[in-house]
């Protein structure tokens, strides 16, 4: 059993590099930079921040600019994933904070909302099954000999490095990052999967395995190819100041063969988990707040709004995942600005272990870990989780079947 001191609030005064040296002091063992290598990530954690960025978020321009790379200024992506991720914000609040927005702008950031919450209704159908090819195999091309994201590769060095300093990338980005990993390079796309979610600020394996699972082919039956076309559109500056400009690697189309079907999970019309649709039980003496839903907004939280919360950094699932620091610092930095306003406890072990024997209320949540923890603890107060649209029974087999029936 281990308590931690809480992490220094930004909201009372402390900085960010007070709040990355509470996360190198303690977690910094389980991180996979190690204490003296911890910094923070590009986007700022904690509510106040989310709010922030929800009253200034403006999408004009976006179903023009969000696939723009570079240069940065034009990027029409808003950059709300790490809060939405979090439970900062919902799905919800930012859906009806782009209403007023020009018609298309506002109808394909929606869309890219809804994808959010397919992603959602997809993991908590299929659960650590989405870890798994859905319906093929990835392509297995042969005769590519260089690292998957090679660094002399300007396209891939710069992305990759935005990936490890900044925690965040636009989807163009991520989608050239799986295509040039599995697609082209022919590497295990679990392994790039990885990779990816141990940096990114809003890594959510609900998100992050979706996203790959349908850019290499596995998930949607159809490959993305990532070639030197789309460096030249999104961001030609990479090309120009390439070393490999005039023997570039990627100057073709990769093949787009698919790789052989698979018996996987079943997406057919099926009901989909999705937890109690009002609050169940009574008698809470505090919240258990998870990484999945760390709002002010968080029904459990929002109950009683003085009720003492308690949180457990897992200590077997970060050993095992070593994700970078910057990922601990955002949710410490959330954590210190949640301690400012209600009573705390922060602890570090194993989460059923740490809140054992507690009379708790909490939100459910769409993650495999949510329910297998709680089984074990028993809350006596469980709150719904809150649904852009709520599932029932549905397909899940593609996002136009999905998005047919809701």
């Amino acid at each position: 059993m281990s308590e931690l001191p809480t992490p220094p609030s930004i909201a009372d005064g402390s900085t960010t590099e007070d709040v990355v040296d509470w996360v190198a002091e303690h977690l910094g063992d389980l991180t996979r930079e190690g204490p003296d290598g911890i910094s923070a990530g590009g986007i700022r954690g904690g509510q106040s921040a989310a709010d922030t960025a929800l009253a200034g978020l403006d999408i004009t321009g976006y179903a023009r600019d969000r696939s723009t790379v570079l240069p940065v200024d034009r990027r029409g992506a808003s950059r709300m994933s790490p809060y939405i991720r979090h439970g900062l914000l919902t799905l919800r609040e930012v859906w009806d904070a782009v209403s007023d927005a020009p018609p298309r702008d506002r109808s394909r950031y929606r869309d890219e909302l809804m994808w959010q919450e397919y992603a959602r209704h997809l993991y908590a159908r299929t659960g650590s099954d989405l870890g798994r090819s859905l319906r093929r195999e990835q392509p297995r091309p042969q005769g590519w000999t260089a690292q998957p994201w090679p660094e002399e590769m300007n396209c891939m060095s710069s992305v990759v490095g935005e990936l490890h300093e900044v925690g965040w990338l636009v989807n163009q980005t991520r989608m050239w990052l799986a295509s040039q990993w599995a697609v082209r390079a022919g590497a295990t796309w679990r392994d790039g999967e990885d990779e990816m979610f141990a940096h990114l600020l809003d890594g959510s394996r609900a998100a992050n395995r979706l996203g790959w699972q349908w850019t290499v082919g596995t998930g949607s039956g159809k490959v993305y190819g990532f070639s030197r076309w789309q460096v030249n559109k999104r961001a030609p500056f990479l090309c120009r100041n390439c070393a490999l400009k005039d023997a570039c690697p990627i100057e073709n189309w990769p093949d787009d063969d698919l790789g052989p079907a698979v018996d996987g999970p079943d997406l057919n019309k099926a009901p989909i988990p999705a937890g109690p649709a009002h609050m169940e039980g009574t008698g809470a003496e505090q919240v258990w707040i998870t990484a999945e839903s760390l709002g002010t907004a968080d029904p459990a939280l929002a109950a009683e709004t003085d009720r003492p919360a308690v949180f457990v950094f897992d200590e077997p699932l970060l050993r095992k995942l070593r994700l970078s620091g910057k990922r601990l610092v955002f949710l410490a930095e959330t954590l210190g600005e949640i301690a400012s306003t209600r009573p705390l406890e922060v602890r570090r072990g194993r989460v059923a272990d740490e809140l054992s024997g507690r009379a708790l209320a909490t939100t459910w949540a769409p993650v495999p870990g949510f329910s297998r923890i709680a089984d074990a603890i028993a809350p006596v107060e469980l709150h719904p989780w809150p649904w852009l649209v709520r599932p029932t029974t549905s397909s899940v087999r593609s996002f136009s079947a999905w998005r047919r029936s809701h």
